[in-house]
């Protein structure tokens, strides 16, 4: 059976808010890139309350078209596209131009090894001013240390997975820009297969929608998605900064004593040793260390009861390399 044929049809999601300018030049670029690889297709653009032309745009070149009457945000517009798809198989592009069309075929064949293809910008072509730079490296940095893994690009807008995966997480995944940052760490917390290709990234056509406070918002997700599905990650730091600064201060009262004190005797045991502050955050620290354990604990017994109910394809991978050698060992000894 040839390649084609394996190749199950696919729905391209491309939310688009004011872009008139080049959502029609991106439709055809991934109409382009999939029919040239043979590949079944429906591209559904997803116009989120635009004030300009860009649906009439997206009209002309005939794809399907799904309106807001306002803007709700990227990660809505997403969900929408992602509940109307006809197919499984679903792949999310921006439609400003900057992520490249023509990888979309290698993101879909890597996907059948794996739960979710990610197009890392980390390509030869990358164009990412310098201003977001130092913060995405920050929360990227935190992400990797919350999720015990590597993250080359946390908030990629172009990336592929399964509509039945996926939709599990949709009461937890935000409408604004930080929806693809809340399913990665999703993905990664419940040990679903997430692989990373180098991708390009090119300059946008027209302004950015990302603003400096929007640092903020991931920030927040980051902490809020690490206290869902790890909250020791979050209080353990916490309570061993205060406990550490608790004990700071205690050895610095105890050394003061011998200084301030007249007399070096027995009645050093009858003054006060400890002061106010270093009692408080020694006990701060005995809180959030006994708080993080219990948060701990409730997420992992309510994971134990709410597994995720779609199987990963990570270990499907892993169960045909056995079979594979399992047969090809067969054939050795006969």
């Amino acid at each position: 059976m040839s390649k084609d044929l394996l190749q199950p049809p696919i729905s391209v999601i491309m939310p688009a808010y004011c872009e008139e300018n080049f959502v029609g030049r991106q439709i055809n670029a991934v109409r382009e890139s999939l029919e040239s690889n043979k590949i079944e297709h429906e591209i559904i653009v997803v116009d989120d309350g635009s004030e300009d032309h860009t649906a009439e745009e997206a009209l002309s070149t005939g794809v399907r078209l799904l309106r807001h009457p306002e803007n709700k945000g990227y990660g809505a517009a997403l969900k929408t596209g992602i509940l109307a798809a006809e197919n499984d198989l679903i792949v999310i592009i921006d439609a400003d131009g900057t992520y490249p069309a023509d990888v979309i075929p290698e993101l879909v064949e890597m996907l059948g090894t794996a739960d979710m293809v990610v197009g890392a910008r980390t390509g030869e072509n990358v164009h990412d001013p310098w201003l977001r730079q130092p913060p995405k490296w920050f929360l990227r940095k935190l992400a990797t240390w919350i999720s015990g893994q590597s993250i080359p690009d946390l908030n990629s807008g172009l990336r592929a997975f399964r509509r039945e995966c996926v939709m599990q997480y949709f009461p937890v995944l935000p409408n604004r820009f930080s929806f693809t940052s809340t399913v990665t760490l999703a993905y990664m917390a419940d040990e679903y297969k997430v692989i990373y290709h180098p991708i390009n990234y090119y300059p946008r056509v027209g302004s950015s929608k990302i603003v400096p406070w929007h640092f903020m918002d991931f920030l927040i997700l980051i902490i809020r998605m690490s206290m869902m599905f790890n909250p020791l990650k979050v209080f353990m730091p916490l309570a061993l900064l205060s406990g550490g600064l608790g004990v700071l201060k205690a050895i610095y009262d105890m050394i003061a004593l011998f200084f301030r004190s007249p007399s070096q005797g027995w009645e050093l045991l009858l003054q006060p040793v400890l002061s106010t502050s270093a009692v408080l955050l020694l006990f701060v620290g005995l809180q959030l260390m006994m708080i993080g354990m219990v948060a701990d604990g409730v997420v992992r017994r309510i994971a134990q009861h709410n597994r995720p109910s779609v199987p990963t394809h990570g270990s499907w991978e892993i169960e045909s390399e056995i079979n594979l050698q399992i047969e090809e060992q067969d054939l050795i000894e006969q």
